[in-house]
């Protein structure tokens, strides 16, 4: 079926998005692995697995509008150094990914696609949810201070 050539485009660029997620994720999890943080470790991961769910719904739904997948390029990947960097940093990339599907799916609905905006809503539903875990970890972290959350994290 042919697409709407913005419709793809956007489809690539939400992509792009998803691919650098899951770099960036999976760095912060071999982290935090590294570290002995073992919770912080899988619940990362998951959230690296989810993304690339997401970059695989992505592709075939590209490929479904005979348009080409651009799997080479990623976006700018930020590695924090520390577990309250790598969660500070991941909270904007997810805030982004919130904002960019909300734009996906209002560009879908304009184009009379209701496939790409039923996908599109069902990975939104999926960010907002990263968003609200990474939010969770920021307040436990201001709440209980980092020595404390991270003595939480490990085993």
């Amino acid at each position: 079926m042919q697409g709407n050539e913005q419709v793809i485009e956007t489809l690539n660029a939400l992509l792009a998005e998803e691919l650098t997620a899951i770099n960036q994720y999976m760095v912060h999890s071999e982290m935090c692995a590294d570290w002995g943080y073992d919770k912080l470790h899988e619940s990362i991961e998951k959230r690296a697995i989810t993304e690339m769910k997401h970059a695989e719904a992505l592709i075939g739904r590209i490929l479904f509008l005979n348009g080409v997948p651009i799997v080479s390029k990623l976006n700018d990947i930020h590695i924090g150094a520390t577990v309250e960097a790598q969660i500070r940093n991941d909270l904007p990339a997810e805030y982004g990914a919130v904002k960019a599907y909300n734009e996906g799916v209002r560009q879908a609905v304009e184009a009379g696609d209701n496939g790409t905006r039923e996908l599109l809503e069902s990975i939104l539903k999926d960010e907002e949810d990263h968003v609200d875990w990474l939010e969770s970890q920021i307040d436990q972290i201001d709440q209980m201070g980092i020595q404390n959350y991270l003595t939480e994290q490990i085993g």
